[in-house]
């Protein structure tokens, strides 16, 4: 366990982003609970590689949903719902991942979902350079569906409780307490628990990063 800044934690990520050696864009995954502060890591880790002089495509799960009217097909509380039915994991392998991977063309798509408007979306198609770096985050990134699909595997973890306080003060314009709760405790956390239970996340990861004090982060290299 290392306990260090928010700059030592970037770092230490940015020189494991750098030892990945591969023909093709380097895919990093940065998974974790909903409201685990994964969103502010990966756009932290992008700056700082950035600054650095590489090429990064920065993308997220919420830009691969399913329409909503497609989402709940088992109700909009359903931890397995969440799980299985939210995310078009064929669409993020077809125009993102595989692309970028081994064998592919390295023409991608960042996304396919506007979640604001509800709309599917198709970007114009871009080519990345052989040396680019995606920083994708998002929950799930271990399942099977996309397991094999990333050079670098970061778990941010915070104790789930902190994370329906974290969820309440986030969404606090567009969604009252009760509502938040109701989501959290209802269907994103029995998910994690389902997703913890099925898929063993952090076994599998390169580094897990503790963010329940995100200024004071604590994180572990796993051996593989």
């Amino acid at each position: 366990m290392d306990q260090g800044t928010r700059d030592e934690l970037l770092g230490r990520l940015a020189e494991a982003v750098g030892s990945v050696t591969a023909a093709h864009p380097t895919r990093v995954a940065v998974d974790g609970p909903p409201a685990a502060g994964k969103t502010t890591l990966a756009d932290e880790l992008a700056v700082v590689l950035r600054e650095q002089g590489r090429c990064v495509i920065r993308a997220t799960i919420d830009d691969f949903l399913f329409p909503r009217a497609q989402r709940y097909p088992r109700g909009e509380y359903s931890a397995e719902g969440c799980y299985f039915d939210a995310h078009d994991y064929d669409a993020l392998n077809r125009v993102l991942l595989d692309p970028l991977g081994p064998g592919g063309d390295r023409r991608f798509q960042h996304a396919v979902y506007d979640h604001a408007a509800d709309t599917a979306l198709s970007p114009p198609i871009t080519t990345a350079p052989a040396d680019a770096v995606l920083v994708f985050d998002g929950v799930f990134l271990m399942r099977p569906e996309l397991i094999d699909r990333w050079e670098l595997r970061v778990f941010v973890s915070t104790a789930l409780e902190k994370t329906v306080d974290r969820a309440v003060i986030r969404e606090r314009q567009v969604s009252s307490r009760a509502e938040v709760e109701r989501r959290w405790r209802e269907r994103y956390i029995p998910s994690q628990q389902f997703y913890f239970a099925a898929v063993r996340p952090t076994d599998h990861v390169d580094i897990i990063v503790h963010n329940d004090e995100p200024r004071q982060p604590v994180w572990e290299t796993r051996p593989h």
